[in-house]
């Protein structure tokens, strides 16, 4: 991923820019030599801000503490970004009480993480004409998950397999 590139001082192309000050008061368009100039006086950059304003946008500013703070607000904005992970489970039409039971522990464990769960069906052999069964199954999941999980994709065939996406209900 190719980061943006910001043009500051001598690298600004346009001849008329529009100049904010280094407090935030607009300073108006004026040659970019002169607005270079000012900016020099007070020891700061030139950066342009909006390149495809007409006339480009540039402001007065340390450059530095700019991309400092840039940076500082992407790790923020990181800390703060949920990494949501899909868990799948597979069952089988046949599948026994005991077995569906802990599977759905499983899945609700999944969800209390704050993880999303893809419940799968498959059929095997001649399983597949008794989509009625397996349908059962899927459903009698779902309700066993109705108190932490909300179905967010319900059941569907995909070729042999059934299956279905439970995410965790909002907390509020």
């Amino acid at each position: 991923m190719a980061k943006p590139t910001v043009n500051i001082n001598n690298t600004i192309r346009a001849t008329e820019i529009r100049v904010i000050g280094a407090d935030g008061e607009a300073l108006g368009v004026i040659p970019t030599s002169k607005a270079l100039e000012l900016a020099e006086q007070q020891q700061l950059d030139l950066v342009e801000v909006s390149p495809t304003a007409v006339p480009p946008v540039c402001r007065i500013m340390d450059y530095g503490k700019f991309k400092y703070q840039q940076s500082k607000k992407l790790q923020e904005a990181k800390k703060k970004q949920v990494h949501v992970e899909v868990k799948e489970i597979k069952l089988r039409p046949k599948t026994d009480e005991h077995d569906l039971m802990f599977k759905i522990k499983h899945v609700r464990r999944f969800l209390e993480e704050g993880n999303k769960a893809k419940v799968t069906l498959v059929f095997r052999g001649r399983e597949i004409t008794h989509m009625d069964i397996g349908r059962a199954v899927i459903e009698r999941f779902a309700s066993e998950l109705q108190d932490v999980a909300v179905i967010e994709s319900q059941p569907r065939v995909d070729g042999r397999n059934m299956f279905m996406i439970v995410a965790p209900k909002v907390k509020k």
